[in-house]
């Protein structure tokens, strides 16, 4: 985990990353799906597999629990430093993803911002605001990070620091809720008594905040599907992002990207704002 992902993928070329995106790319395999180094996923699967036509930078889209069903963050570690067209196209494929993978026609995305109001963040937050606002997408406005899990918003936008922050901070969040809930009904008699009646509650709740439910994390933009887990993935979690790599498959999405992407991103109201 330590290794420096272009530079490992060079080094390490047997490697089952390097092997995998190899296969991907003669087409004689029609998924990938690794709980590696996501830097060096990332990185093989750019330079070996490419990208599609048109899309200038792969991201990670990561699914979040919510109130309402679950949520697509888009990125979530692949592109620290993006340019506003590229969370542009993460939008777009973001949408797609959504629209493809659960059925939803024409879903919400939210611009990921420390307030909701449209004057709010930093210049390059206001610039993709404002493409976003010029563009064909339903797009909400902003979205402050504790309406991450308030189900408002279908797909939400950022760039890879802010969403792999946000990604992190809910794992701990997580995992810290878990433990104290536990420890509390095993510090106290009736509380255990009472944990009784409530044991399929729990599982049903560890199953909504629970990583593994929800497998891995695709990465979008590339010509081929990727799959990228948790390094720490049960077997269950593998099974399932295996799962969520054939569903990517069997429902075409790639091909859908590559028709939506030249609409939206050639859009003469979009051109004008990335125009100087």
């Amino acid at each position: 985990m330590e290794d420096k992902a272009a530079m490992s993928i060079r080094r390490k070329r047997k490697s089952s990353i390097v092997i995998g995106n190899k296969l991907l790319k003669e087409k004689e395999i029609d998924a990938f799906v690794s709980c590696g180094n996501t830097g060096a996923v990332v990185s093989a699967a750019t330079l070996m597999v490419g990208l599609i036509e048109g899309v200038e930078r792969p991201g990670i889209a990561v699914l979040f629990p919510t109130l309402k069903d679950v949520s697509l963050v888009i990125d979530a570690g692949a592109n620290i430093n993006p340019k506003p067209l590229h969370l542009l196209q993460y939008g777009v494929m973001a949408s797609l993803y959504y629209e493809v993978v659960f059925n939803r026609a024409n879903p919400t995305i939210g611009l990921l911002n420390i307030g909701e109001e449209e004057g709010k963040g930093s210049d390059f937050i206001k610039v993709v605001h404002k493409l976003f606002s010029s563009s064909s997408l339903n797009f909400a406005g902003n979205v402050e990070p504790k309406h991450i899990f308030s189900g408002e918003c279908n797909c939400i936008v950022c760039d890879g620091m802010a969403g792999n922050i946000a990604l992190k901070v809910s794992e701990g969040v997580a995992e810290m809720t878990g433990k104290l809930i536990k420890d509390a009904i095993n510090n106290d008699f009736f509380a255990k008594i009472g944990g009784i009646f409530i044991r399929r509650a729990m599982n049903k709740f560890r199953r909504v905040v629970d990583y593994a439910e929800y497998g891995g994390a695709p990465l979008l933009g590339v010509n081929g599907v990727v799959i990228i887990g948790h390094g720490r993935s049960s077997g269950y979690a593998v099974k399932n992002a295996i799962r969520a790599a054939i569903q990517e498959l069997s429902r075409g999405l790639i091909e859908s990207i590559k028709g939506k992407l030249n609409e939206v991103c050639e859009d003469s109201r979009v051109r004008e704002v990335l125009t100087p």
